[in-house]
């Protein structure tokens, strides 16, 4: 109790809270622009660090990645651009709500749901941080594997119309993420001589290009040289129906939570795997699920809720052992190394009250983002109201620059230019984009733990259900796949009889 005494004086001293409503405010900026990630907005944030005290330092990171991750749902949801990776399991059920002129329930959806699963993230870390810690350490290559199975096994699920074409557009994502040097034997592939694709496609021109340069292109090649009529709509009452849907749906805002929480303690899957699989799961068990893909406001209720609960998951193996849970907290061990603050299991003994202003920050962050993710979306109103032919040139020029500040060369244009080729000729044809920004995500996972248990089992498969959790994943991962297949045979059956 005294710890977390100390760690709300440590808080709530009115240097910090400062600090955090400044970081607050920065977050969303950067998440708002697709393309500038809340990895990078982290990155951006650490010269300033430089000079602050540990627990400030670490509060700003804190609030700067709470509220980039909701700020990505902002141009998802209006323009069909996602912010950030962790929006664009979402982004196109969002748009289509827009569409459908229901933008400000979309969004404001998206911001409660963001808030409550921030929240119930925070005490899960609280609660549960040594217990969690130790069964994300019982994670081998074998339950990675099943783990990466079961994340792409959602991308089927969460395309909208065939299945067939969902399936065809995930083989093509798990191409794109073949490109480059083989993790295990070094060996180039798929570069064609080039040096820069040695480097495999970067992920972030590629979400840029499949979502924005298609929608730009779209709109060039439309014959009235229009995009496809989105309604100019108030964003004033944002919270206008909002509770009767956290009502509806409270069950799913539970489950979101818990997988994103579950998720983001399994180190290198983090809030983006999180809001797939809610994603995935959710259309998967529900019971309209032809809605899906249509302006479903379902979907956003798990989603939502899983990318920011995922975020204080992420933390756990980072406060317990010092082994980052993603990008972010890897970028956070290094702030804590830098002012001789090490993570592992001596800071609960040696330094309580940091590990419990960290819990602290969390809560507060998300408390945070309700008046500033509101003013947010307040502002972001007015980009309905710009005409197409000045907003797709300014969105143009947006990808551009978001494309070559993460690779730092023309590359990365190129990637985002020919992804958005890519996505445009699929789209045309009836091919979902969704699964293919999956198979990049997960496919070097699923290669590398495929093969580096097989180098461990010496060849034999069995090996993958050698061990309870990766047996239990083995297990249920099959049945997903099996279900589809069992239903349709029992149709066949059935017909027969009919007749």
């Amino acid at each position: 109790m005294d710890a977390f005494i100390g760690g709300l004086s440590l808080i709530f001293d009115p240097y910090v809270l400062m600090v955090m409503v400044g970081a607050a405010a920065f977050g969303l900026v950067v998440g708002s622009i697709p393309g500038l990630t809340a990895t990078m907005a982290t990155a951006l944030l650490i010269p300033v660090t430089f000079f602050m005290d540990p627990v400030p330092a670490i509060a700003a990171i804190v609030t700067t990645v709470a509220t980039a991750i909701f700020a990505g749902d902002i141009p998802g949801a209006l323009l069909r651009i996602p912010g950030t990776p962790a929006s664009a399991a979402y982004c196109d059920e969002a748009f289509a709500m827009t569409r459908k002129g229901k933008a400000q329930l979309a969004l404001g959806v998206g911001l409660t749901t963001s808030i409550i699963g921030g929240l119930i993230g925070a005490v899960v870390l609280m609660m549960a941080t040594s217990a969690l810690a130790e069964f994300a350490f019982k994670f081998s290559s074998y339950e990675y594997f099943w783990l990466a199975c079961l994340g792409l096994s959602s991308a089927v699920v969460v395309s909208s119309g065939s299945t067939l074409k969902g399936f065809v557009s995930l083989l093509i994502g798990l191409f794109i993420a073949t490109i480059g040097i083989d993790l295990i034997s070094g060996h180039p592939r798929f570069t064609f001589g080039s040096t820069e694709m040695l480097s495999g496609v970067s992920f972030i021109p590629a979400m840029i290009g499949m979502f924005a340069i298609s929608e730009v292109l779209r709109f060039v090649a439309a014959k009235n040289n229009s995009r496809p009529k989105v309604p100019v709509q108030s964003l004033t009452n944002l919270f206008k129906g909002v509770g009767g849907v956290l009502f509806k749906y409270k069950f799913n805002v539970f489950r979101g939570s818990s997988i994103g929480a579950v998720t983001g303690v399994l180190p290198g899957a983090g809030a983006d795997i999180a809001a797939w699989v809610s994603y995935g799961v959710s259309k998967r068990t529900s019971k309209e699920k032809e809605k899906y893909g249509t302006g479903h406001v379902e979907g956003l209720v798990d989603a939502g809720s899983a990318n920011n609960a995922g975020l204080a998951g992420a933390w756990v193996p980072a406060l317990v052992f010092g082994i980052p849970g993603d990008s972010v907290t890897a970028i956070a061990i290094g702030v804590l190394y830098m002012k001789g603050m090490n993570p592992g299991p001596m800071i609960f003994q040696e330094n309580p009250q940091l590990l419990n202003a960290v819990f602290i920050a969390f809560f507060v962050a998300n408390l945070l983002l309700l008046p500033l993710g509101y003013l947010a979306i307040r502002l972001s109103s007015q980009l309905l109201k710009i005409p197409s032919r000045m907003l797709m040139p300014a969105i143009l020029i947006f990808c551009l620059v978001g494309s070559f500040a993460i690779t730092n060369s023309v590359f990365g244009v190129v990637i985002m230019l020919a992804m958005g080729v890519l996505a445009y000729i699929m789209e045309e044809n009836g091919f979902p984009i969704a699964p293919t920004i999956l198979g990049i995500v997960l496919g070097a996972m699923l290669e590398e733990m495929f093969l580096s248990s097989m180098i461990k089992a010496d060849g034999e498969l069995l090996a993958f259900f050698s061990r309870p959790i990766s047996a239990t994943l083995g297990v249920l991962t099959i049945l997903i796949w099996l279900i589809p297949l069992i239903k349709m045979l029992r149709k066949k059956v059935a017909k027969p009889q009919l007749q």
